[in-house]
C-alpha cells in the first residue's frame, strides 16, 4: 500500500505564491510518477502537473505552465508543487497522486491519492 499525504494549501492573495508538498509511504516504488490534480467546486478533477521518479521528466496544464514548478526531494519520496503568480481561478482543492506507469494526465490511471489540500486564491 502507498499512503500520500498533502500538505501546504492555503489561503493567499491573487499574484501570491503557495508550495505544496505531499509525501509518499508504504510501497513507495508504487510512485514512480507523482502528480498533482485539482477540483474547483462543480468541476472535473483536472490534470495539473507531473514529475518521474529521476525528476528529469516533468508535464503541465497549459494553464499552469510558466507558473507552476513541480520537482521532487532528494529521498524520492516527497514531491512539491511551486504555485506562482496565483490567480483566483486557480483555487480548488489539489490532490497529489501516484503511480507505476509512465506520466500521464488521466487521473484513471494513478491509483494513489491523497486526501487533498484547498488553495484558496482570493482577487
Amino acid at each position: 500500500q502507498v499512503q500520500l499525504v498533502e500538505s501546504g494549501g492555503g489561503l493567499v492573495q491573487a499574484g501570491g505564491s503557495l508550495r505544496l508538498s505531499c509525501a509518499a509511504s508504504g510501497r513507495t516504488f508504487g510512485t514512480a510518477v507523482m502528480a498533482w490534480f485539482r477540483q474547483a467546486p462543480g468541476k472535473e478533477r483536472e490534470f495539473v502537473a507531473a514529475i518521474n521518479w529521476s525528476g528529469d521528466s516533468t508535464s503541465y496544464a497549459d494553464s499552469v505552465k510558466d507558473r507552476f514548478t513541480v520537482s521532487r526531494g532528494n529521498a524520492k519520496s516527497t514531491v512539491y508543487l511551486q504555485m506562482n503568480s496565483l490567480k483566483p481561478e486557480d483555487t480548488a482543492v489539489y490532490y497529489c497522486a501516484g503511480t507505476l506507469g509512465r506520466i500521464n494526465a488521466y487521473a484513471g490511471s494513478y491509483p494513489y491519492w491523497g486526501q487533498g489540500t484547498q488553495v484558496t486564491v482570493s482577487s
